[in-house]
């Protein structure tokens, strides 16, 4: 690490010049001399030193003056002085310019090199944190949200406007369009990046289980709870918050979720400590938040709160020209994953894909190609690998009746979904309870 570091030492006087020059050598720094100001400055502006080691009292320019002159050629020179004249005032006043420290004269040769020694260590450090910083941007950009649409471009308008401010933002949209990436998207542009974001699912817990997800809780808060634990509120400070599905939340967790954007503090259940908490929060439903608020279902407070600015995740149905991106992109992710050469779907085949409407969105989208995948053969992807409903004529069935069609849909998602009740439900948008009923009502059997 230190023969990598290179010391300027200025100082009107050859003899500690020449004597901190020989000490440092020998430690295996790259060192150099300057006798004043206008030295320094020339060495400066032809290299980069990682430690200068600067004398106060000098002839003309003096080190004070001669410190702000080279914070303007490098603003992150590591700055140490050293002088026979110390005082607190110019100690304070050195420090103040962002000196790294101060040392008088006579020098104690090993305590100087502790110091030295400690600055190359927190350059490194620095460095380091800067790497890592610029290696999290990238990373980010790897999940980059694919679509060339229209629609897209302005949705990818409104992330780059609202990213760079800590303003509360809602996402809507159909189930599978993305609505988690287009968050991951705005706090991976945020000032916030470098703190996590925690999402939680807010339709996938009971009422009392969602309230210690995200508030934590004391042991002996309730029956079960042996052991103190950290809600996800607490976790993501620093970070974002993102509430998925924020329409399920019930009207207890919802009074005390606004109670804590509006004063960003909180108690764990079953504790008196008061927890301060910085963060953002961003949220999405694929419910009517307008019509639920007027039923009374959600408070009109909370809805406001998060709703300040929204952003609307287009079906892929309603941008078609998506889809051939998408698709291809999910093939070559697939490709990797999978160990196959299949790197290409066929010009039949991507027709019967780009005239599907997807009700499932990007989701059902995936789980098509991932499906192909896995039955296709080397090197494209066929018609017959696609699920059958694809290659199905979507056309009006003869009898004309809103019934007949809503038999048919359903008897398509069963079988893209391989009968799965809990998967079809959730694209259908409706409860499981309700698909047996109409599988019942419809007598639909699952083929042999």
């Amino acid at each position: 690490m230190m023969t990598n570091s290179s010391i300027l030492v200025v100082d009107d006087e050859k003899i500690v010049r020449d004597s901190l020059m020989k000490w440092f050598r020998e430690d295996g720094y790259e060192v150099s001399g300057a006798e004043d100001a206008a030295a320094a400055l020339r060495q400066l502006q032809a290299k980069k030193w990682d430690i200068i080691l600067l004398d106060i009292k000098m002839p003309g320019v003096d080190g004070m003056e001669l410190q702000q002159r080279i914070k303007e050629i490098d603003a992150g020179a590591t700055i140490i002085f050293i002088t026979a004249h110390a005082s607190v005032d110019t100690a304070v006043q050195a420090l103040k310019a962002g000196a790294f420290d101060y040392v008088t004269k006579p020098v104690d040769p090993d305590y100087l090199s502790h110091i030295v020694s400690n600055a190359v260590k927190q350059r490194c450090l620095a460095s380091e944190n800067l790497k890592l910083r610029e290696q999290i941007t990238e990373i980010s950009k790897a999940d980059e949200i694919i679509g060339d649409s229209p629609q897209m471009q302005k949705v990818f308008e409104l992330i780059k406007t609202v990213a760079s401010t800590d303003t509360t933002v809602m996402i809507r949209g159909e189930s599978g369009t993305g609505k988690e990436l287009i968050a991951r998207a705005v706090h991976s542009s945020s000032s916030r990046r470098y703190f996590p974001i925690v999402p939680v699912n807010c339709g996938a817990m009971a009422e009392g289980l969602l309230e210690s997800e995200l508030f934590g809780h004391e042991r002996g808060a309730f029956t079960g709870a042996q052991y103190r634990r950290k809600g996800k509120i607490e976790l993501c400070d620093g970070g974002t918050l993102f509430l998925d599905e924020v329409g399920n939340i019930d009207m207890k967790t919802q009074m005390d979720l606004l109670r804590v954007i509006e004063t960003k503090q909180f108690s764990r259940l079953g504790g008196n400590d008061i927890i301060k908490v910085d963060f953002r929060i961003i949220s999405a439903t694929n419910k009517d938040l307008e019509k639920a608020v007027a039923e009374g279902t959600f408070r009109e407070d909370l809805y406001y709160r998060l709703n300040v600015f929204s952003i609307f995740l287009p079906p892929l149905r309603e941008r078609k020209g998506d889809i051939p991106i998408l698709a291809n992109f999910f093939v070559r992710n697939y490709a990797r994953t999978m160990g196959k050469h299949i790197h290409t779907i066929t010009p039949d085949a991507m027709d019967a894909i780009v005239r599907y409407d997807w009700p499932g969105n990007i989701r059902e989208l995936e789980n098509a190609i991932e499906r192909a995948m896995v039955v296709g053969k080397e090197p494209a992807i066929r018609p017959e690998d696609l699920p059958f409903q694809l290659l199905e004529k979507r056309s009006m069935p003869a009898c004309g009746s809103l019934a007949a069609m809503e038999k048919e849909h359903i008897m398509a998602m069963l079988g893209q979904n391989h009968w799965n009740i809990s998967r079809s439900a959730e694209i259908l948008q409706i409860d499981r309870v309700t698909l047996y009923n109409k599988i019942e009502k419809y007598g639909l059997k699952k083929p042999q």
